[in-house]
């Protein structure tokens, strides 16, 4: 037996110290400890102090960290597992992605071919999907920017000219808008929307025809 342990975890706990603490002192598991003062009973005051630790700030921060890093690695390994079920992405795959995608995000009017999204990764896809399925030429792509007016017009520009590869001579004149509502607060869209233009009326037929034919097979 840890008698020299044993002998310092009872003066501790006499002074009503936590189990957690004495344990973590003496290096020493909080089994052991817990056998070793079992018969110490601590007062009013000292159950007080210690039920007032446990709440207070740092604590329940402590708490709070331990269960989101529980959570972030519990739900990492759900995503790391999915992400397994997927080894590459087909052309046929990536027809039925960005149909579905233009189903949900593009314009079906005008017969232009338009999608617009504040997400980068849904653009990017998008683009990869009007160049590599689509074979869009590159003259035929049109970028337009929705912006609140207090945010960086240019900076916008640059940032989804580098997304989706079009240059921005080839950008309508980006559209700004006052937003009274967002002065002073954390922008969650900083560069604003995108919407992507392709002036080809057989693009915009073959992606309606591909949709009509997924929902077909689905419905």
């Amino acid at each position: 037996m840890k008698y020299i342990e044993k002998q310092e975890a009872l003066k501790l706990r006499k002074k009503g110290e936590s189990i957690k603490v004495i344990a973590k002192k003496l290096e020493v598991s909080k089994a052991s400890v817990s056998f070793w003062v079992r018969d110490i009973k601590l007062n009013n005051k000292q159950r007080i102090m210690l039920t007032e630790r446990g709440f207070s700030v740092e604590a329940i921060e402590k708490r709070r960290e331990k269960r989101l890093f529980n959570e972030n690695t519990k739900r990492k390994i759900l995503i790391d597992k999915a992400k397994e079920e997927i080894k590459d992405i087909s052309n046929k795959e990536l027809l039925i992605i960005g149909a579905m995608l233009y189903l949900g995000e593009g314009g079906k009017t005008k017969r232009m071919v338009r999608i617009s999204n504040s997400d980068p990764d849904v653009i990017r896809i998008m683009m990869k999907f009007f160049r590599e399925i689509c074979h869009t030429p590159e003259d035929k792509f049109r970028g337009h920017i929705h912006i609140h007016s207090h945010l960086e017009i240019k900076k916008a520009e640059k940032y989804w000219s580098n997304v989706s590869k079009i240059p921005t001579s080839q950008f309508f004149k980006t559209y700004s808008k006052p937003s009274i509502a967002s002065l002073g607060k954390k922008d969650s869209i900083p560069n604003g929307t995108f919407e992507v233009h392709v002036n080809d009326v057989k693009v915009f037929l073959s992606i309606m025809g591909w949709i009509e034919k997924v929902k077909e097979l689905i419905i």
